[in-house]
């Protein structure tokens, strides 16, 4: 017996616990009082049968009718407020009122027969039982929970058919914990002395009101919202759980789709009508791609002008948890209007701002290339090299598109043909007297050289930050910063490995050291083209990334045309 009121105490004081964890600041309070008083009175319940004594029972049995009296006052309330019923102050005064006026009588236990007659603590085998004979209030008592539980019944069935936009699933979980009260009371009549039902079905409401108030965070996060927007009158707002399960929406929503007045809460969206036809492809585009999210509803009327309504589609929140969807409506009508208007001049416009987006373009590009040329002019050894390698990386990218197996996309070989001329632009940050050096460098003047790298990925940087061309900036940043790098980890300036290295830059690499090669410079005379090619070949798979082998192999032929008639 006394295990049993452990268990019922303990598990009492760890739900009480998991509610606490999941507490929101719109939880109905009576259902926060109820998680409070049920540890207190199941401790109760083992504290009296645990001390076996006629005075431990007197004190914990005015704690046991603490939970008894006002307990069944609280759900009903809560009842109420999760049936969106309201009960006026005078009522909730009243009821308050005959509660305490029960409880008091309760106070008197042991020294008056107005609750108790009389009752004591017998022995029996595995602990006590409570002899008890009882009053006129106790009559009372039994009266005032018994109609608690008619009220709470009553408010729950009146909403199941008269209310739609209450979730069924909470009715039916706020009936559970009625119907278990009158069961347990019938059950205690058959339960062995010192045994009381009550404390277990204490527990057992704690279980499924906590079911409930994680409902109660779903439905009132779409509550909130739809009150703001009912406010605001001009935004049109659904919420809709991952089942696609309807959970609710504003007047101004419904008066958009009006077959939302028809849905009832907890109803699945079916694919055939009117909301299904529209919405659930809403969902399920956005499901699949979140960047889905906005749509453009023509609203027809018979008889009326087309209105358009901008559809939003997001993610439903309760904290940081996903908990459905919601999709939010805006008229937008007059605009829509409007660019159909504009749509009349745009043809005859088209032409005209494509030629001049082709110049400006073009002149952005003349731009960038003339400052690479200034760059280039400083460096007595590398005349024509930004022309040559451009040309170099343009027959790389030519035969790489021949092979499937690299899948380039035609943005990507146009970025970095486009960006190939600007993969130096970081020497003009390398001191004269080392750049025009005319001889090889000693290491502390390759240490300052090799500044150019990072320092032209910061300068194509500042040259392309207001561009809206972000996967050529990322290109070009990444052709001047990293065309030096080698596989094997040893290039510069970050000595980046293999994959690491961006596939851009290890194109340019080749590029650019072929060019170094077969090119005269003030420290060397030019290299043969075998000389040139085996030097290359001998680097693939340390210096040069050995995936670009073959497309090497195949684009010489064209590389030593080219140089032939550069000279």
């Amino acid at each position: 017996m006394i295990g049993y009121y452990y268990v019922t105490f303990i598990l009492a004081f760890i739900l009480s616990g998991l509610y606490v964890y999941k507490w929101h600041k719109h939880f109905d309070m009576s259902i926060s009082v109820l998680f409070v008083l049920v540890p207190v009175v199941n401790l109760a319940f083992l504290i009296m049968y645990r001390n076996g004594t006629d005075t431990g029972m007197m004190i914990m049995t005015k704690f046991l009718y603490l939970g008894g009296t006002f307990l069944p006052w609280f759900i009903t309330l809560a009842i109420a407020n999760l049936c969106k019923i309201r009960i006026s102050r005078f009522l909730r005064v009243i009821s308050f009122i005959l509660n305490t006026v029960v409880y008091c009588t309760v106070l008197t236990v042991g020294y008056s027969p107005v609750f108790y007659k009389s009752f004591h603590m017998e022995e029996i085998s595995g602990g006590f039982a409570v002899v008890k004979e009882y009053g006129f209030m106790h009559t009372v008592f039994y009266i005032l929970i018994l109609a608690y539980q008619i009220a709470g019944i009553a408010f729950i069935i009146y909403t199941f058919f008269l209310k739609k936009q209450v979730s069924r699933k909470i009715l039916f979980l706020l009936m559970l914990p009625q119907l278990l009260t009158v069961v347990g009371y019938l059950l205690n009549r058959f339960m062995p002395p010192g045994i009381d039902t009550l404390a277990g079905s204490y527990v057992f409401a704690q279980i499924i009101y906590l079911f409930i108030v994680d409902q109660i965070a779903l439905y009132d996060v779409s509550d909130m919202v739809v009150e703001s927007m009912v406010e605001s009158g001009e935004t049109g707002f659904v919420t809709i759980d991952f089942k696609y399960r309807y959970l609710g929406s504003n007047e101004t929503a419904k008066r958009i789709l009006p077959a939302l007045n028809d849905l009832h809460v907890d109803g699945k969206l079916k694919r055939t009508g009117e909301i299904g036809e529209k919405v659930i492809p809403w969902l399920d585009h956005f499901r699949e791609d979140n960047s889905n999210d906005q749509y453009l509803y023509e609203k027809r009327t018979e008889g009326k002008e087309s209105e358009y309504y901008t559809v939003n589609v997001n993610y439903l929140y309760d904290g940081n948890f996903r908990r459905g969807y919601q999709i939010f409506m805006e008229d937008d009508t007059k605009n829509q209007q409007y660019i159909h208007l504009m749509d009349q001049y745009n043809t005859e416009l088209e032409g005209e701002v494509e030629a001049k987006t082709e110049r400006i373009v073009q002149m952005h590009n003349n731009l960038i290339l003339s400052m690479a040329t200034m760059v280039e002019s400083r460096d007595n050894s590398t005349g024509g090299h930004i022309r040559r390698t451009s040309e170099g990386v343009r027959i790389l990218i030519g035969e790489m598109k021949k092979d499937s197996s690299f899948s380039l996309d035609e943005e990507f070989c146009r970025d970095i043909i486009k960006a190939a001329p600007m993969h130096d632009l970081g020497k003009i940050a390398v001191d004269d007297s080392i750049l025009r050096k005319p001889g090889r460098f000693e290491p502390w003047e390759f240490e300052k050289m090799k500044i150019h790298a990072a320092e032209g990925a910061r300068i194509v940087h500042e040259i392309l930050k207001d561009t809206d061309d972000e996967s050529f900036k990322t290109v070009a940043e990444n052709v001047a910063h990293f065309h030096h790098e080698r596989v094997d980890g040893s290039g510069y300036p970050e000595g980046l490995k293999g994959d690491e290295i961006p596939f851009e830059a290890r194109i340019m690499a080749i590029a650019d050291v072929y060019d170094a090669l077969v090119s005269k410079r003030v420290y060397k005379e030019k290299m043969s083209f075998d000389k040139a090619d085996q030097i290359i070949m001998e680097g693939m798979g340390t210096q040069f990334d050995e995936r670009l082998k073959d497309v090497y192999v195949k684009a010489r032929p064209k590389l030593e045309e080219f140089y032939q008639n550069c000279e």
